[in-house]
């Protein structure tokens, strides 16, 4: 049933009732006939909660999710390398991918995770930029992670395993808050970035990105990233091509090209 869909959609994404109330106009107790299967949706309700659960509204109706992209991440066992893994479609993080996302999103939340509008949406914008700015300046990946288009941006999928992983190990902690109303899930790091791991030109890079986009909150950011040729280019719910970097127009381009 719709309803059970809704209810457990919310609770995956971990947003209160009182949260999608608000988003949608109207009543705790009104909403919570919605989830128990006593109100039914209204066509402008039914458009509004796919966006606040970014899935598309055909799928939405259907009661079903975007098919979830499985992430493997190298693990040690018994002195040998191995990985865990979801039953999805396969994307396999090597271990220096892994330690390279570790250390930059550790170094990006110690030079910008104190503002109040840094939160993970504007994460995912931020890693997003420095991951595709890079490969179009140098033509070689960075974190070279994996990023869906959806409706409010790209999204790295490795991002949960990852922060779940750092989570255990003591790295950084997870706090929810609230930024102009709005629910908002945040990242503390809990110890230094190791420097080591990112060069002199990674630094650099970072630190640009983080001068031109950290002031923007989660809406312009996404605003923004949707004006991206890679983004505006890919499929909803597939990844974007960082190839397509070489297409970008003048206000996203990070590259001086020679004429033709």
């Amino acid at each position: 049933m719709l309803s059970q869909f809704i209810g457990a959609e919310r609770k995956r994404r971990e947003m209160t009732q009182s949260f999608v109330a608000k988003a949608l106009g109207i009543s705790r107790p009104t909403y919570m006939q919605i989830e128990q299967g006593g109100r039914d949706i209204t066509v402008t309700e039914a458009r509004k909660l796919a966006e606040v659960f970014d899935i598309p509204l055909e799928r939405f109706l259907k009661g079903t999710e975007v098919s979830t992209t499985e992430v493997r991440l190298p693990v040690i066992r018994g002195g040998k390398m191995g990985h865990t893994a979801l039953p999805k479609t396969r994307v396999n993080v090597p271990q220096e991918n892994l330690t390279k996302f570790k250390e930059v999103l550790l170094y990006i939340l110690s030079k910008v995770g104190g503002k109040p509008n840094v939160g993970e949406t504007v994460l995912y914008k931020l890693l997003y930029f420095i991951d595709f700015d890079y490969y179009e300046k140098f033509e070689k990946q960075f974190i070279g992670a994996t990023y869906i288009k959806n409706h409010y941006g790209p999204t790295p999928i490795e991002f949960k395993k990852i922060v779940e992983r750092m989570q255990k190990e003591g790295e950084l902690e997870v706090v929810k808050s609230v930024y102009f109303e709005h629910e908002q899930k945040k990242y503390l790091a809990r110890r230094e970035p190791k420097l080591s791991v990112i060069s002199g030109e990674e630094k650099a890079h970072i630190d640009d990105v983080l001068a031109r986009l950290s002031d923007k909150n989660a809406k312009e950011l996404s605003d923004y990233s949707h004006k991206d040729v890679p983004w505006a280019v890919a499929k909803m719910g597939e990844p974007i091509e960082y190839e397509h970097v070489f297409y970008r127009t003048d206000e996203f381009s990070r590259r001086s090209y020679e004429a033709l």
